[in-house]
């Protein structure tokens, strides 16, 4: 009986120790779970600040500002907030609407001016009995140093000087947002503008000596020259094309060897060419054009300056994460010590006056795009010598977010 008693004892004690290591587990999971109001405070204006930021990087519209409005109006606290640019009412969340016309004449005096104002009850006079409007903060909204419209915060009572504050920063904030929105679209007219020095620079060096050698074809093989002129036609087409900055790999090689058939033509067996391409690459999304140059050069250089026959190699392999793309010759190469000079003078290397200047933007073209969309992880990397050839090797991620082929 004494046996049993203890036993018993020793499995209620055991439950005992296991419900209370239990309880203390729930309760230390309980107050991981549970944020302070600090971080919770902090957590709701981080992510009422990314709300509004969104429409706020596509620019000042009518459209971008009615999404962004009413979260910029949980940030100040306002019972009604408007946006404005330098001429209109965009947009006018909660309280304030038949005060629309005097919050719009004090949003152009601030932009006029550049300054902030608070107006009081007695400025904003109205017919509306019990109108709960009795005062409003105006702060301009400046982006790359310039005002570009003005942020309203309506008030039920004489604006506090935490009203006022709140406003003043909520306005500084969505001018640096706007002023990311305008660094983007001068970076994308700065890529189309690129894109159309690399389309004018194919004109004066390629197109006179591909019709050179069409023509030479006409008389002695005309199947031959109609071939050539059909590939022609079609290189032309997708060099010049005026939609999207980026394309696929698949589609900058098939122009690639439109290009290489032509020159095959006027070099004959002096020029000889390597393909080694992965499948799994050929969908990569790459910037326009980016191809183009380097095998330009690699024939140029590679060729035109060397006796005999020349190789051009091009090279696109599978890395994780990644495409890396060769494209090398075994050409006169160039001096290593102009590679401190940067792409631009890298390209000119070795040159002789009679080649095509634009054959030097070319490559540092290519290098400021990839440098520009990517990242500076996933500039041109050049290897040379003097007699050794060129090498250029190009890394581009498989997916990268806004970078897409046709955009």
């Amino acid at each position: 009986m004494g046996g049993n008693l203890s036993a018993v004892l020793g499995v209620v004690s055991l439950v005992t120790a296991l419900a209370a290591a239990l309880f203390a587990v729930l309760r230390l999971r309980a107050r991981r779970g549970i944020a302070t109001a600090t971080q919770r405070a902090t957590y709701e204006v981080l992510h009422t600040a990314g709300l509004a930021a969104e429409p706020l990087r596509g620019g000042l519209s009518e459209a971008g500002a009615a999404k962004a409005v009413r979260h910029l109006r949980a940030l100040v606290g306002a019972p009604g907030m408007a946006l404005t640019d330098r001429e209109a009412l965009l947009v006018l969340d909660g309280r304030g609407g038949h005060h629309g016309d005097q919050l719009l004449a004090a949003a152009r005096r601030a932009v006029g001016t550049g300054r902030s104002t608070v107006l009081r009850e007695s400025e904003l006079d109205c017919d509306v009995v019990d109108c709960p409007v009795r005062g409003a903060v105006v702060a301009p909204l400046s982006a790359e140093g310039r005002v570009v419209g003005a942020l309203v915060a309506v008030a039920d009572e004489h604006p506090a000087p935490g009203l006022v504050q709140a406003t003043l920063e909520t306005a500084h904030w969505a001018g640096d947002q706007l002023a990311l929105a305008e660094l983007d679209s001068s970076r994308e007219r700065l890529a189309r503008a690129e894109v159309r020095a690399l389309r004018a620079q194919i004109s004066p060096h390629f197109i006179y000596n591909a019709l050179t050698a069409i023509g030479s074809f006409v008389r002695t093989d005309p199947d031959r020259a109609r071939e050539l002129l059909l590939e022609f036609a079609e290189f032309t087409r997708y060099s010049f094309r005026s939609h999207g900055e980026f394309t696929t790999l698949a589609e900058e090689l098939r122009s690639i060897d439109r290009y290489l058939t032509i020159e095959r033509a006027r070099f004959g067996d002096r020029l000889q060419v390597r393909l080694q391409i992965a499948p799994e690459v050929l969908s990569v999304t790459l910037p326009f054009l980016c191809l183009q140059p380097l095998v330009e050069n690699a024939v140029r250089h590679g060729l035109s300056r060397k006796p005999g026959t020349g190789m051009v190699s091009i090279e696109a392999r599978d890395a994780g994460a990644e495409c890396h793309i060769t494209v090398e010759d075994d050409g006169v190469g160039m001096d290593p010590t102009t590679l401190t000079a940067g792409i631009a003078e890298l390209a000119g290397a070795g040159s002789d006056p009679a080649d095509d200047p634009g054959q030097h933007v070319g490559l540092s073209n290519v290098d400021e795009r990839l440098r520009s969309v990517f990242g500076d992880r996933f500039g041109l990397v050049v290897e040379t010598g003097l007699g050794s050839g060129t090498k250029v090797n190009m890394r581009v991620p498989k997916f990268h977010p806004g970078v897409r082929a046709g955009s």
